[in-house]
């Protein structure tokens, strides 16, 4: 079953162009040029119930007018969008009370209230009774481990403290599907491992649809199993993690430690990446070099240690948005 489904999804903004030498002027202020921006240029995608997805692209490509299309906040120019079969430009309160939205830079909590009064507001907000708000909380804060601050100040937790109450708020009514942007942005690697593992937790346990927008890989890769990516406002590819990475493993990366400095030897299907002094770093296309017959090429009794691994997520993300004429790498 199909929980979100878009189809030739479009938006285009209207946007004032500055010129040059003509800041301030009155031909400027009465007549500004006005330059149309297609920020989403008729894509078409669904995501099936308790699915992970990830959704991403460089800035500009369309990923959060997509969002915004698909929870109602702007109303598409052209295609159609279906969100829980509930169309979100015409249907938007009916579909508040089926999603969540965790911005990872913006705050939704009231930050001189404690998270406890917040999660309480959010129940009244989305019509819960009394006893059903209070034990919603009481289930999520035992499971997201919010005990030991649920009644301190939002404004007195750490960031990942405030990431996790923000998760929790959006969980108040049960959403079944949850958009998160962005929701491991300025966290520390312990704390981005934590919120991974509730995310994979939530969506395990109450089967909630996850809809992930973010440039830090770790959440990509260790999240999601479905990986969309758009550039330009268009998709430019959908598949599945694992095949998107083992499309690309017909590339080794070998770290080599050699006791003396010795050159690498040339050959078709060797790139030399990296080397200083006896470290070696250089990249086998095995679909030119067998890796075994490329190893064998180095001085085995010169050699000390040595590590060989897969191309980074991160190289495969970054070489499709170069293949599509942008420079934008994943940070």
């Amino acid at each position: 079953m199909n929980v979100i489904e878009a189809e030739n999804l479009a938006k285009t903004f209207r946007v004032r162009q500055k010129e040059k030498g003509m800041k301030g002027s009155l031909q400027a202020i009465l007549r500004p040029r006005i330059k149309e921006v297609q920020a989403v240029d008729g894509i078409s995608f669904s995501v099936e119930a308790g699915e992970m997805l990830a959704f991403i692209g460089p800035n500009g490509a369309g990923k959060s007018t997509t969002i915004k299309m698909l929870t109602g906040i702007l109303y598409p120019d052209g295609g159609r969008a279906r969100v829980l079969d509930i169309d979100p430009a015409k249907q938007r309160r009916r579909l508040a009370y089926e999603i969540g939205t965790v911005f990872g830079q913006k705050e939704q909590l009231w930050t001189h209230l404690t998270p406890y009064d917040n999660f309480r507001f959010f129940g009244a907000i989305y019509d819960s009774p009394d006893r059903e708000t209070e034990s919603r909380i009481r289930e999520l804060a035992d499971t997201f481990e919010l005990g030991s601050f649920l009644n301190t100040p939002v404004r007195n937790l750490s960031l990942g403290q405030r990431i996790r109450c923000e998760i929790v708020a959006s969980l108040i009514h049960r959403p079944r599907v949850l958009f998160l942007d962005e929701p491991t942005i300025g966290l520390d690697p312990v704390v981005k491992e934590n919120i991974r593992a509730l995310i994979r937790q939530m969506n395990r346990e109450l089967g909630t649809t996850i809809f992930l927008t973010s440039h830090d890989v770790g959440d990509i890769e260790k999240l999601c199993r479905r990986i969309i990516i758009v550039n330009s406002g268009r998709i430019v590819l959908d598949d599945s993690m694992e095949h998107l990475k083992n499309h690309y493993l017909d590339r080794k990366i070998v770290e080599a430690k050699l006791r003396e400095e010795a050159p690498l030897p040339a050959a078709e299907g060797i790139t030399l990446l990296k080397q200083k002094g006896g470290r070696v770093k250089f990249q086998v296309d095995t679909g030119k070099l067998r890796i075994n017959d490329a190893l064998h090429m180095i001085d085995a009794e010169n050699l000390e240690d040595i590590n060989i691994s897969n191309v980074p997520l991160e190289s495969i993300i970054t070489e499709i948005y170069k293949a599509e004429g942008r420079e934008d790498g994943i940070s």
